[in-house]
Order: structure tokens, then sequence, then C-alpha cells
């Protein structure tokens, strides 16, 4: 349970952490993006309207020259706008390419009516006096307006600035020159995509760099807490492979020599219980048996105490040799030596072992292996005891005459061991603690329960191997033991 919470707030709080990081710097760059964008199109439009000042200025002083030497020809303006439009040329300004000229004049008299205009003399005639680069020149003051051809159309904005023609004392007119807002719009439509294009690029590599150095501390961390959650479950996990990084491999040996204090700790104190109380049984039989020795009684029941106490002996006797198999293997965390093998010669040898016990019950023991070699990585010696342990038990569950089937077979990168007996079965009440250690059940010939050790060295046996083992059950078949081990890989 602790560590599932550990799992889980360690998940919540790299989630809360990479969303409050994504929050602050994503929200930076929007800020600093709008306020890029926000000044970009007034920057454009002041550098444009800068200029134009100066070219209003020019074409005012060569109309005023014209006018004092009383020359002034508007088609002579004409002519030269026409000639300017016709113009071919190509003008590489940075990534923006020119090749028309987007700038127009047009003149008003001292009434504010438009006398030239060098868009085909679209406004001649018209009166222009309320228009604002006309009066406000007129006043001597800088006169600019922005104003749009069609009012529901943003982009049809035209800039107009308009310079004086003669003195402040004696006006001539006004020369406005004007030009179109979308003649630039392109210039600030391509700055807008390489400020937002270069803010995502950068924005998206600080994020990709946060989360490559979250993912850098933080696995390891919660590959820590798999390995947790797996002794917590009562696994023999392999301690993960953290990387380089010395904070967390420091913190992972903090880990696993906590866990092995813990555990030898733990395991002895469970184990002097278990003792003392297994012990018990045999230990009071042999005593009760030995004190009644002690009184006359008739050669018969003399034998039969003694015969008592060499069962309860020997049973002691067992129970204390698969204590200390048991604790071997429960001791590891893996195997210390391993090999590549063949289960095969494994489990032949572990059913030439138990072949006299399975005479003496009267069962008999149907090999079938297979053909291929079952390559296996591990400790021969632990897995044949395994195997021994397995076949022990589907002898002393086995009716006399009866038969105990061991096949072997390959599917699936697994090799797979089953045990078949034709016993009564494991009741149900037991199926979920068969495997615990000093849970058994009484013997079908010797009408006594066993040492409760046998199926818990099988499991752990297996587990140190990376394996399984299953046991299935029913009235009419017996137990399925099923062993099911990698095969070894190169």
């Amino acid at each position: 349970m602790s560590s599932r919470l550990l799992s889980f707030s360690h998940m919540r709080l790299t989630r809360v952490t990479l969303f409050v990081i994504a929050l602050i710097i994503g929200s930076g760059f929007y800020l600093l993006v709008r306020r890029q964008l926000d000044e970009l199109e007034p920057r454009t439009f002041q550098a444009t309207e800068e200029s134009m000042v100066d070219a209003a200025h020019i074409f005012a002083a060569l109309v005023e020259g014209d006018i004092l030497d009383d020359q002034f020809n508007p088609e002579r303006f004409r002519t030269a706008f026409n000639s300017t439009e016709e113009r071919s040329f190509e003008a590489k300004i940075y990534n923006h390419l020119k090749n028309s000229v987007g700038m127009g004049v047009y003149i008003t008299d001292i009434e504010g009516k438009v006398v030239f205009d060098s868009d085909s003399g679209k406004r001649e005639g018209d009166d222009f006096s309320s228009k604002r680069d006309v009066v406000l020149t007129l006043r001597g003051e800088y006169g600019a307006r922005s104003s749009r051809d069609n009012e529901k159309d943003p982009t049809s904005s035209i800039l107009y600035v308009g310079a004086l023609i003669g003195s402040l004392e004696q006006p001539w007119g006004v020369l406005t020159a004007y030009k179109p807002q979308s003649d630039v719009l392109p210039i600030v439509r391509r700055r807008e995509f390489e400020i937002w294009s270069g803010t995502w690029l950068i924005g998206g590599g600080i994020l990709f760099l946060v989360l490559a150095v979250f993912i850098w501390q933080y696995r390891p961390i919660s590959r820590l807490t798999d390995y947790a959650r797996a002794i917590e479950q009562g696994k023999r996990p392999i301690m993960p492979k953290l990387g380089a990084g010395r904070e967390v491999n420091t913190l992972a040996h903090a880990l696993e020599s906590m866990r092995e204090a813990l555990e030898g700790r733990q395991y002895a104190e469970q184990y002097v219980r278990t003792l003392t109380h297994e012990m018990k049984s045999p230990l009071a039989a042999i005593q009760g048996a030995a004190e009644l020795l002690c009184e006359d009684m008739p050669i018969e029941d003399r034998r039969r105490f003694l015969s008592n106490i060499h069962a309860e002996s020997v049973r002691a006797e067992r129970l204390l040799n698969r204590l200390l198999e048991l604790s071997a293997l429960e001791g590891k965390s893996r195997l210390e030596s391993t090999d590549i093998f063949d289960f095969r010669e494994t489990v032949s040898r572990a059913v030439d072992q138990a072949k006299p016990m399975a005479e003496l019950a009267g069962v008999q023991l149907e090999f079938t292996p297979t053909n291929l070699p079952l390559m296996v990585l591990g400790d021969a010696f632990i897995l044949r005891a395994a195997v021994t342990n397995l076949l022990e038990n589907a002898i002393d569950f086995s009716p006399r005459g009866e038969t105990v089937d061991i096949t072997l077979s390959y599917q699936n990168e697994q090799h797979t061991l089953q045990i078949q007996d034709r016993g009564p079965g494991i009741p149900d009440y037991a199926q979920a603690k068969i495997f615990e250690r000093f849970f058994s059940l009484r013997h079908l010939k010797a009408g006594r329960k066993g040492t409760g050790l046998g199926l818990t060295l099988v499991k752990e046996a297996v587990e140190l191997h990376q394996g399984s083992i299953n046991l299935t059950s029913s009235d009419s078949t017996g137990t399925l033991a099923t062993l099911n081990l990698p095969e070894a890989t190169a």
C-alpha cells in the first residue's frame, strides 16, 4: 500500500511540476511574443511614414518650384507617375521582394480642392478641405491620417502624409503622399511568422530539455518505486539499472542495504517463531513416548512407542533439512553463479531419484521428455531440488496403483514441466494458501501432514530463475503442477 501511495504521489508531483514549469515558460514566451507583435505593426508603419514624410516634402518642393516659375503642369506629373508604374524592376529588401511602386500623391489647392491625383485622376475635383492631412498642414502642423477605402476591410487602410506647397504666410496648397498599408503588410506578416516560429522553436527546445531532465531524474525513482512494490509483494526483483547518476545510485544502494538488513532481521525472527512452533509437535510426541517407555508394558506397545519415536525424529530431521534448504533460497535475492544447461537432464535425474520412493508407495512414474533441447540459465542443483519436491508431493498424494505423468514441452520461448497425479486434488479452501510456508495437507497414505515447506521451496527456486509455478486440481483428475522457465538466450 505504501509503495502504491509513493508511486501515485511521485507521478502526481512529477506531472504538477512539469505543468507548472510549462505554464511559466509558456506564459513568459506568450507575453514576450505579444509585446513584440503589438509593437511590430506600429513600428513598421512608423518607418514607412517616416520615409513618406521625406517623399512628400521632396515632391512638394518640386511642385513649388514649378509654381514659382509659372510652369506647373499636372500632366507632366501624371506622365511621370504613369511611366513609374510601367517600370519593371525587382528589389530584394531582405526577404521581401518588391517589383512595383506603391506610393502615390495628390495635390490640393488653398481651398482644399484636389487638382491632381496620380491614381488616374480618381480624386481630382473632390473637396478635401476637411481632411486632416490638408487642414493641419495648412495650419503649419504635421498633417497625416489613416483612412479605409472600405470600412469593413481593415487591410484597406491608406496612410496619408501632407507637405505644404509654398510658405506658411502665402501657401499655394498641399501635396499629400499616400501609400496603402497592404503594401507593407507582407513584411509585417512575414515578421510575425518569424517571431512565432522562433518562439515555438526556442520554447519547444526548452520544454524538451526540461522534460528530458525530468525523465533522466525521475525515471530511476520510478524504477526504484516499482522495485519497492515488488519487494512488498514478496517477489525477488533484481536491482534495476539506474544509469550513471551518482545521487540516485547512492539511494538505490542504500535501499538495497536497508532491504537486506530488514529481511535478515525479519527472516530470523520469523524462523525462530515458526521453528519453535513446528518442533513442538514431534518433540512432544517423542517426550511422551519416552516417558511411557519407562513404565512396564507389553512388548508390542513398547515397539509401537519406539516406532513413534523413530517416525517423529525422522519428521523433525526432515523439517530441519527443509528449513535449511528454504533458508538458503530465501536468503538470496539473485543467483550468485549461473550456467546454461539442458533442463531435460535435470528433470530426468529428479525422476530417477524419485523412483525408489514411488516403488515403495506403489506408484508408477511415466516420463515423456521432448526431443528438443530445453536450455535454461540458472542453477541446476536448485532446480532439481524443486522438481524433486514436486515429484514427492505427487507420489505422496497418489493412491497405490496409480500413475504420475511427467511431460516436458516448449512453447512461446518457455520451457514447461507438467506433473499430473491422480490424487484427491487440492480443496478450495487451500488453493490460496498452498504455497505458504508451513501450510500442508494430510498425506493420503501416511495419514499425516507434511512439513509445509516443499511447495514453498519450489516457489522460491522457480522465482529465482524468473519462472512461474501453478497448481490446478479437481476431484476427478487430481492435481496438475505446471512449472514454466524462460528459455536461455545467448
